[in-house]
């Protein structure tokens, strides 16, 4: 425990950051997840809505500074090849 107050307040400070920091990254992975899920079934118009909510909580993440902006980017690169693939 931190002998000083300023230190203790700053510890609590940090564990609910890193609660929601955890549950903005679950976010991502799972809106990820369904658009994998959508492109591996076929289903073209399911697999264009997950695109832009993935897309979306993607950029979000990276302006937030949860992930890096080339990961993003990446991210968000290789879900437009799966998508632009689909027939």
């Amino acid at each position: 425990m931190p002998n000083i107050k300023s230190a203790s307040k700053r510890a609590i400070t940090t564990q609910k950051a890193a609660v929601r920091n955890k549950s903005a990254k679950s976010l991502v992975k799972t809106n990820i997840k369904k658009f994998d899920a959508a492109v591996s079934e076929g289903n073209r118009e399911t697999a264009e809505r997950a695109y832009k909510t993935a897309v979306k909580t993607v950029d979000r993440a990276a302006t937030r500074g949860l992930i890096h902006k080339n990961k993003a980017a990446r991210r968000k690169s290789g879900m437009t090849l799966k998508l632009n693939g689909m027939q």
